[in-house]
């Protein structure tokens, strides 16, 4: 899409009633690193990103998303975003403004057509990160964030239609119809996708590791300490990604993966792969079967902010 103004996922903010927890899960075990602080906050880089954090806690009574943040290449186009959606009838939660968050930068916010906030930012400092050396089973960055959509259809005609994500391949099941949507901001199969589920809420966040070894001893360490394994280690049809689904201390879904596709999005057609063929939910056999209990365990708990912006 040549209009597109929305260049990447930045990072995912979660509302939890007990960060102290949160906090040691995301940095003793899944292994991101906290870079800092304020009241009742945490904020948790993957060292590989440049991005200055990838996830955001913080402390609250009820669990929610508190944002998912997307980058722009420009204020222009943070400005030129803002406008079009004020246009459009979309409700603005702040105005384009210098940010307070870490690395600073132009953003705003806006509520999506389930009520869920959305950041979009320009001009936010890279933060020095590393190469994540060979075996270093450490998360590179934010691969992608799915959420639970009560109107998946909507949901994604939004981000089509107002941030100009496209379409790489649904998910369908011969009984159930349309069950999942991949959505691309650049030429990754993936950034954003939505899922058909009972009510809005995150259904997971993907952590991309830096190939199959270090994908591998990460999914061993969290097995080896008694994280609850929702589903794999596999290998997805539909972005040929590997997975492995487990639940952090607060019943969210997070995954490691590894080798996400990369598309030529000049050429690339959307695909529909029925997820009853095997082969389509796991290419290598490997994973636990999805089935209903299985996938119950990403529905989460209903989102408590929708239409509600968070204080900070």
């Amino acid at each position: 899409m040549t209009d597109r103004l929305i260049t990447h996922l930045r990072h995912v903010d979660l509302a939890v009633p007990d960060l102290r927890t949160q906090q040691g899960f995301y940095t003793g075990l899944w292994g991101l690193t906290e870079v800092a602080t304020d009241s009742g906050l945490s904020f948790l880089a993957a060292e590989g990103s440049p991005e200055q954090y990838v996830v955001r806690l913080r402390q609250a009574a009820d669990k929610r998303i508190d944002l998912i943040a997307f980058g722009a290449a420009t204020p222009a186009d943070v400005d030129t975003l803002a406008l079009r959606l004020g246009q459009d009838g979309v409700q603005l939660v702040s105005e384009p403004g210098v940010l307070l968050t870490p690395g600073g930068g132009y953003g705003f916010r806006f509520f999506d057509n389930e009520g869920r906030t959305v950041e979009v930012s320009a001009d936010v400092a890279l933060r020095a990160h590393r190469k994540v050396e060979e075996r270093e089973s450490v998360p590179v960055r934010l691969s992608h964030v799915v959420i639970n959509s009560a109107d998946p259809e909507g949901t994604v005609a939004f981000y089509e239609r107002h941030l100009g994500f496209a379409l790489s391949d649904t998910l369908m099941h011969p009984r159930m119809g349309n069950m999942m949507w991949f959505m691309r901001c650049n030429a990754w199969h993936h950034s954003f996708a939505v899922a058909r589920g009972p009510h809005p809420s995150l259904h997971h966040a993907s952590f991309e590791l830096r190939g199959l070894d270090e994908y591998m001893r990460g999914t061993g360490r969290l097995l080896r300490s008694g994280v609850e394994k929702i589903w794999g280690p596999g290998r997805h049809k539909a972005g040929n990604n590997t997975f492995s689904y487990f639940l952090d201390p607060q019943g969210n879904t997070v995954e490691y993966t590894t080798e996400l596709e990369t598309l030529d999005e000049d050429t690339w057609h959307p695909g529909l792969h029925d997820f009853s063929d095997p082969e389509v939910s796991d290419q290598w056999g490997t994973a636990n079967a999805m089935d209903e209990f299985v996938a119950a365990k990403s529905f989460n708990d209903p989102d408590k902010g929708l239409f509600v912006a968070p204080p900070v």
